[in-house]
């Protein structure tokens, strides 16, 4: 059994599989990943997840829609979630933020970055 499930949500699979790879450094960690807010909802119904990573822009649902159904129900909202924004995207940013993200990474995505994000919302040492 993994110590944490991790579920990255974003439309770009080369985006994915940076993500992961970097997540990957974590002892015991599992990732799911999902193309889009409505595919990573469905994801969330089904299992627990200890994190959830989530680009903004995205076709069907983006990131910040996805945020806030997230906040808004009371079985995910103690989920800690990292919004990962396009550089500069201040009110992005800002409004992912004001929805009750915890944290946000900008693009291009820096693994160390990711690592150490990840590792402080998961309250590994």
């Amino acid at each position: 059994m993994s110590d944490y499930n991790v579920l990255i949500v974003e439309d770009s699979p080369t985006m994915r599989q940076l993500i992961a790879f970097a997540l990957k450094r974590i002892r015991g960690v599992r990732i799911v990943e999902a193309n889009d807010g409505v595919d990573g909802l469905k994801k969330l119904s089904s299992e627990r997840f200890d994190l959830i990573l989530t680009d903004i822009n995205m076709p069907i649902m983006d990131g910040l829609k996805l945020v806030s159904l997230v906040r808004n129900d009371a079985n995910y909202k103690a989920i800690p979630i990292v919004v990962i924004t396009t550089e500069g995207a201040q009110e992005d940013r800002e409004r992912a933020l004001a929805l009750g993200a915890n944290d946000y990474i900008t693009k291009p995505i820096q693994p160390t970055k990711i690592l150490d994000v990840a590792k402080s919302l998961l309250k590994i040492a």
